[in-house]
């Protein structure tokens, strides 16, 4: 019997292995809460799937920091299974959740899917990826992992990075580090004087030095919410589309904001 929440090309199978499902087949209160989520992610990276499809029949998307796959596996099942053609690769550093998710996709027959144990630097040398790709993913990426898609993504010439950013620590780090010299500074350290705001401060400054890093790269940028605040608080999605004109300001804003907020010790972290 089909439930009404679930999209009827779902695979049953996958949304119990990935627990939205429960063994019965059926849907609590939180499950809803995650299939909501998911759903709503997939309506925002459907449309760049088909754009890319619409240049290339087969094309390829790369889970960066895949963890246990949840996305990989959701896009595959939606979107790619769908076509004759295209394929899903998960890249994650953990070499027992690379192990689980091969396994799941043969139980699944998901023969289109791949998982590769790899670090950062590996993913962008690995003769197991080509030299471009058409879409990154990082989903709940925590703290660098973010910046680590990104970086695989530019040294991938990505049509398309979907990033949904989690636990951005270390800028607020860097904050704290030098807060004492800050206040001598400028009166703007005011905005992380308290811990909580260095916290708050500290992820929002890191989304948006991602968000010049990518204009600077020659990408346009979309910042949104990706579901209502009641079901997450890493509720940013950044959305960035490859153009090739890149913004003419954007490495000199960036310069500009780690010099004004005493974050010099990010430079390299936020290279083009």
């Amino acid at each position: 019997m089909q439930i009404p929440e679930i999209n009827p090309n779902q695979s049953v199978d996958l949304l119990k292995a990935l627990h939205i499902l429960t063994r019965d087949g059926k849907l609590n209160q939180d499950s809803r809460r995650k299939l909501k989520q998911v759903y709503h992610l997939y309506q925002f990276i459907e449309p760049l799937l088909k754009d890319v499809m619409a240049k290339n029949p087969a094309p390829l998307l790369v889970d960066h920091g895949a963890g246990k796959s949840y996305l990989g596996f959701i896009l595959y099942d939606l979107f790619v299974k769908q076509h004759a053609a295209g394929s899903v690769i998960g890249i994650e550093t953990r070499a027992d959740l690379v192990v689980k998710s091969k396994q799941l996709a043969v139980d699944l027959h998901f023969e289109r899917m791949a998982f590769e144990h790899l670090s950062v630097e590996e993913s962008m040398q690995s003769a197991a990826l080509p030299a471009h790709v058409d879409i990154v993913t990082a989903l709940h990426a925590c703290n660098t992992a973010t910046d680590d898609a990104i970086r695989f993504g530019l040294k991938k010439e990505a049509d398309y990075m979907v990033l949904v950013p989690c636990c951005q620590a270390e800028v607020a780090e860097v904050l704290r580090k030098h807060k004492n010299e800050s206040f001598g500074k400028t009166p703007l350290s005011e905005i992380w004087r308290h811990p909580i705001h260095t916290r708050e401060f500290g992820s929002q400054i890191t989304n948006v030095l991602r968000c010049l890093q990518l204009e600077a790269a020659g990408y346009q940028v979309t910042v949104t919410e990706l579901v209502g605040w009641e079901h997450s608080m890493k509720n940013e999605l950044i959305i960035a589309k490859r153009t090739g004109q890149k913004r003419k300001n954007a490495a000199e804003r960036i310069a500009h904001i780690l010099h004004e907020f005493n974050l010099e010790d990010m430079r390299s972290r936020f290279a083009v």
